[in-house]
């Protein structure tokens, strides 16, 4: 399978390269955190000759007698070869029992540079606090993006096709060494089927299986809409189902822990507070949408939307639903000072579209820069003041000047 570099990952490692925190690489199932691992380890060994690297890859039957944690840190203790960088880097770890233990005795004493990867459902962003004493800092890898889609297939260059097969294909690279569709999306359902009934059962013991099923569809069916757990139990008893939504509530929280999707709260742009009452949620990755409901229901310009999202936090954004009067405004992104408004849309060459989606834009009153990112396949334009760019090309530059 062909392999690409991920320079925005391996230069947050490279950053923290020799730092005294914990390294924690998280993601969801097959976003290519051991791969992230593996080429971080091959920048090290071209660029230190004085570095020892200490690995253990619990996926591999060699390192069958070191899931116990006292035999682990033996062996990382007996590894450890003075005057030299010592880095240790442990794949997949909750497969040893209180692997914390080790990791937390070897991290004191202040000897080593420790990285880990592990399954999202046993190394989860709520858990590193409460699992390790000292400092960790979490790294946390995506899906590949459409920029790094389009590196894999750099033999092609029409991006507006490319774009097309990535909205169907998705990130989940594992999925592209297979040469039809049909057996693309089996991996694609597999990975999920593996989170649903593997890791966040394990984890969770959900009381209703089917009923943890049927929320995650539920929400693969309405990615880019408001909601909460209230509408869903609603709509899942209106089905003749006895449900409540505190048990939705639940389930909501487990599948965000475990990756599969991510809560965007609203902000109220006039009022500049946060609103609890609903939010929405965005799939971790559009490909998992197709491989599991099909064309069912199918909205572009909501899975556009979401596309948009994940790009959003890739690039560091804090990303919220904003809510202005009775209008909604897609995202409001945050980073630092910087603060833009944005509207998605799937086609805007009708004057009512563009209309309506630069109203809510135009109504607020701040300076902030005011975009829409749509299917234009042309150069980006302003309208009334407002930014308008093709989404497959905002996408693949990541230099976009958002100023105007």
């Amino acid at each position: 399978m062909k392999q690409i570099s991920r320079p925005e990952y391996l230069g947050r490692l490279q950053a923290l390269q020799d730092t005294p925190d914990i390294k924690i690489i998280t993601g969801v199932r097959r976003s290519g955190k051991s791969m992230l691992m593996r080429e971080y380890i091959s920048y090290l060994q071209q660029q230190n000759s004085n570095c020892n690297i200490i690995y253990v890859d619990f996926m591999d039957l060699a390192f069958e007698d070191l899931k116990e944690y006292h035999a682990l840190y033996t062996y990382i203790e007996n590894a450890y070869q003075e005057g030299r960088c010592n880095y240790v880097f442990i794949d997949e770890v909750q497969l040893c029992p209180h692997f914390e233990l080790a990791v937390n005795s070897l991290h004191s004493k202040q000897k080593y540079d420790l990285y880990l990867t592990g399954s999202n459902a046993f190394l989860l962003s709520a858990d590193l606090a409460t699992l390790f004493t000292g400092r960790y800092i979490e790294i946390h890898v995506f899906p590949f993006s459409f920029a790094e889609y389009c590196s894999y297939f750099d033999a092609r260059k029409d991006v507006d096709a490319l774009f097309d097969d990535y909205v169907l294909a998705g990130g989940l690279a594992g999925s592209y060494a297979y040469k039809t569709n049909f057996d693309k999306s089996v991996y694609i359902r597999e990975v999920y089927q593996t989170i649903m009934h593997r890791d966040l059962r394990q984890k969770y013991k959900p009381s209703d299986e089917t009923l943890l099923d049927m929320v995650s569809e539920f929400l693969m069916d309405n990615i880019s809409n408001i909601t909460s757990s209230n509408k869903i139990a609603a709509t899942l008893t209106s089905n003749k189902l006895a449900v409540n939504h505190v048990t939705i509530g639940k389930y909501l929280k487990y599948l965000c822990t475990a990756f599969l999707f991510y809560k965007a709260r609203r902000y109220d742009i006039r009022g500049k507070k946060y609103l609890e009452s609903s939010a929405k949620y965005y799939l971790v990755d559009s490909g998992m949408r197709f491989a599991v409901l099909g064309s069912r229901n199918l909205d572009y310009g909501r899975v556009y939307e979401n596309i948009v999202y994940l790009e959003l936090l890739r690039r560091g954004y804090d990303v919220y639903v904003g809510k202005l009067y009775n209008k909604e405004v897609d995202f409001v992104a945050k980073q630092g000072s910087e603060l833009l408004y944005i509207q998605v849309s799937d086609d805007i060459s009708r004057s009512e579209t563009m209309e309506r989606e630069c109203d809510s834009l135009l109504k607020i009153k701040d300076a902030y820069p005011k975009i829409i990112l749509a299917r234009t396949k042309h150069e980006a334009y302003t309208y009334n003041g407002i930014i308008v760019y093709d989404i497959a090309r905002w996408l693949v530059n990541k230099k976009t000047p958002f100023k105007k």
